[in-house]
Parts: structure tokens; C-alpha cells; sequence
């Protein structure tokens, strides 16, 4: 069975290469391969000068949009491109850890369960003061608001309705068209699974949150495209 694992990425130059080089070295279990598909979304820095280098390897495939469109175009970029039986997006940040593909596949392993999520708020320790204060402390807060809001729209009991890490069959892409082109495509996704009756299970992970000064983009304006996101696809589509 083969693991597609996407890559959407936009001027990652200091990470990209790093990325990539985590992903290959996860061991899935033997029932497993891979494919990486990285598309880079109209990247102004050297992300895709370095990406040029793997245009030779014939189990990581390259795509480019010549112009910025979002992390939604660059997934469905992607998904055109890909493969395997189950797709799995990765952010080019380092914030996620691809040895936690392992744990997240597991659940997979029964043939009746569609979508995974890693769940980073479920066991993510806050703290409001300290050294050990939790970096970005309002996107923690806003996250779980989105997620909560979730739950009262859908009728789920979700922790991390935002994360990246989403493992979700072929087949239920298949069924689910993806409008959205920007970060809109977190809440789309899961609107569009949870409308059609499909049951998301959690499993936890960690992260190492960056902050702006490291490159991290998504605002508080997406926070709100966010919450318009999940109105509409519960109440007008």
C-alpha cells in the first residue's frame, strides 16, 4: 500500500532540504512505501533552486506554480499527481515530526477507518508565564476555538481540527472536491468528511511550534476565513 505524502511549500528554503531528507528516512512498517510530492507554491526565495535537485529521483516528484496561490491550490496540485491508497499532507516547517507517520498509520491498518488526525492539543502542555511559556499562545487559544466550534456545528468531539497532520484514504478524496486555495483547506476538508458521516480518529502528537521570526504564516486572518469556512459548508453548500 503506498503512502502519498504531500508537500505543499512556499519560500522554505532554510528547511526544505531538511524536510525532505526526514521524510526518507522514516521506516514505515512493511505493508507501506512511499511517494513524496512536494509542490512549491510560487516560491520567491531559493526554495525552488534547491528543490531542483531532486528533479532526478524517482520517488520524490517536483511540481511549481509559477505564481503564489495557497496552501489549497498547492494540495490540489498535488493530489493530481499522487498515487496511493492513503494521502497525508506535510507541512515544510519542521514543526511536525515525520516519525510520527508510524503511530498515525496504525489506526489504517482496519480497513473501515477512513481519516486520522494528529492531534497536538490533546496532550499539549500550556503555560501562560515562565521559560516554558507556550510559544504563540494565541494561536493555541484560537485553534482550540476553531475546533470547539467545530464540534458544536458538527456534532463531533474533536481536539485538533487545524492540524497538518491528516491521514485520509484515496477514496474519500475521490468523493470530496477541495475549493478552498489558502489555509481555508484545514476546515474545508474536515466539513466536507464530517457531512458525509465519517468518523475522524485522533491520535496524539507533538510539535515544536515556530514563530513568526522563523517564517511561520498563517494569522489571524485565516482564523477568521477559518470560522466562514466552517459556517458555510455546515449551513449554505
Amino acid at each position: 500500500m503506498i503512502l502519498s505524502i504531500l508537500i505543499p511549500v512556499f519560500n522554505e528554503e532554510k528547511t526544505i532540504l531538511e524536510l525532505v531528507r526526514q521524510v526518507q528516512q522514516v521506516k514505515l512498517p512493511k505493508k507501506y512505501s512511499k511517494e513524496i510530492v512536494i509542490v512549491d507554491d510560487g516560491s520567491t526565495d531559493l526554495t525552488w533552486s534547491k528543490l531542483s535537485f531532486f528533479k532526478s529521483n524517482k520517488k520524490i516528484r517536483v511540481y511549481r506554480h509559477e505564481k503564489n496561490r495557497g496552501k489549497g491550490a498547492a494540495i490540489r496540485t498535488a493530489l493530481k499527481h499522487s498515487v496511493g491508497e492513503i494521502i497525508l499532507v506535510q507541512d515544510a516547517d519542521l514543526e511536525y515530526d515525520p516519525q510520527q507517520y508510524i503511530k498515525l498509520l496504525k489506526p489504517m491498518d482496519n480497513k473501515k477507518v477512513l481519516v486520522v488526525y494528529g492531534t497536538r492539543l490533546k496532550s499539549y502542555p500550556v503555560s501562560l508565564f515562565g521559560p516554558k511559556r507556550t510559544p504563540l499562545v494565541t494561536h493555541y487559544f484560537g485553534n482550540k476555538l476553531l475546533t470547539s466550534i467545530t464540534n458544536l456545528l458538527y456534532g463531533v468531539h474533536l481536539t485538533d481540527m487545524e492540524t497538518c497532520y491528516k491521514l485520509i484514504r484515496k477514496s474519500v478524496f475521490d468523493k470530496i472536491s477541495i475549493e478552498s486555495n489558502r489555509f481555508e483547506f484545514e476546515p474545508e476538508i474536515t466539513a466536507k468528511i464530517l457531512k458525509r458521516g465519517i468518523k475522524i480518529y485522533e491520535i496524539p502528537i507533538h510539535v515544536n511550534p515556530r514563530g513568526y521570526n522563523e517564517g511561520k504564516k498563517i494569522s489571524w486572518i485565516d482564523g477568521i476565513a477559518a470560522l466562514k469556512t466552517l459556517l458555510r459548508y455546515r449551513f449554505f453548500s
